[in-house]
């Protein structure tokens, strides 16, 4: 009974520091923690407002804009603006020798190297709302669970997750001095969304891998017909290493025609596999529909690897099959 009114009093006072943190943020404008963003570092401002802290010096502390990093968070909004991928802007910082959060703060960052940007890195700076002058807190959140729900013995580990717009706590603006707009940061959060009767389906959505640099083949809609390309390194930060055709086209229909004869390839050392589940002794030469061949090779988590110097389809891990498309 202790230790569960214990366990209630940690739950209540957890509540009472976060409702009382938020409303700083949101009323008062005021910083509560958590890693300082690129470009705005802290500098002190007026006395704390608690007169015991303020005797000893301390401080309320707020953003200012770096005059050195500054300019690039604006570079960065201004290029996103005019319709610049992020591995576009990422490559650009790299090739300018620009330093990277990391290694301009490698204090805050031990975890990391420092060597250049990445994508991950310019998504996070474009998608964080204290660039517009408000001061904003909560976006993530730190929940525990069992490590194993089978087995409650071995303890609760910490996961970190983001929490969903409405529930931060963000400052009326003005708290700082901002490096882009409300518009144009609205601008750049989503440049890609399309309307909803524009959207397309595509069968083989993460099944097609380019055999020439081993990224995902993604999909592209042409003359009324579905089909996938590859751009090789278009969205990458990394500059092609050997030099490759510009794209690759790949049309569905050509790749959906060729399943079942890829299937029966896959299955031929193993009968008993197929897709129809029958035994070996009493199953037919049926043949598999597309559809059912795309939920074999998903259930195996097998990929189909397209070459376009050779027009080979290869499925299989161990031992690959390959056709010509």
């Amino acid at each position: 009974m202790l230790g569960i009114l214990a366990r209630r009093e940690v739950i209540r006072a957890r509540h009472r520091v976060i409702d009382a943190m938020a409303a700083q943020v949101s009323e008062q404008g005021r910083y509560e923690g958590g890693r300082v963003p690129y470009g705005l570092p802290l500098v002190d401002g007026r006395p704390h407002p608690n007169r015991r802290w303020a005797r000893r010096g301390i401080c309320l502390r707020y953003f200012a804009v770096d005059p050195a990093t500054g300019p690039v968070v604006e570079w960065m909004f201004s290029m996103r603006q005019e319709g610049l991928s992020l591995a576009r802007i990422t490559r650009a910082l790299n090739d300018a020798a620009i330093p990277c959060p990391s290694a301009e703060d490698p204090e805050s960052n031990p975890h990391r190297t420092g060597k250049q940007w990445t994508l991950g890195t310019v998504r996070e700076i474009l998608l964080n709302p204290v660039y517009t002058g408000r001061m904003v807190w909560g976006r993530s959140r730190t929940d525990r669970e069992l490590a194993d729900p089978d087995n409650p013995g071995l303890g609760h580990i910490e996961v970190r997750r983001r929490n969903t717009p409405d529930k931060w706590a963000i400052s009326p603006p003005g708290t700082h001095q901002p490096l882009v707009s409300d518009a144009g940061f609205i601008a750049v959060q989503n440049p890609r969304a399309e309307r909803a009767d524009a959207k397309h389906d595509y069968r083989l959505r993460g099944l097609l891998r380019c055999a020439l640099c081993e990224r995902t083949f993604e999909g592209h809609w042409v003359n009324q017909t579905p089909g996938y390309r590859c751009r090789h390194g278009h969205n990458s930060a990394k500059d092609p290493a050997t030099p490759r055709p510009k794209s690759v086209h790949l049309r569905e229909d050509r790749v959906l025609a060729k399943l079942p004869l890829l299937h029966r390839l896959l299955t031929a050392a193993e009968p008993a596999t197929a897709i129809t589940g029958a035994p070996a002794s009493a199953a037919r030469p049926i043949t598999p529909s597309p559809e059912e061949v795309i939920d074999h090779l998903r259930g195996r988590a097998l990929e189909l690897r397209y070459d376009p110097r050779t027009r080979m389809l290869e499925a299989g891990n161990e031992h690959p099959v390959r056709i010509t498309t």
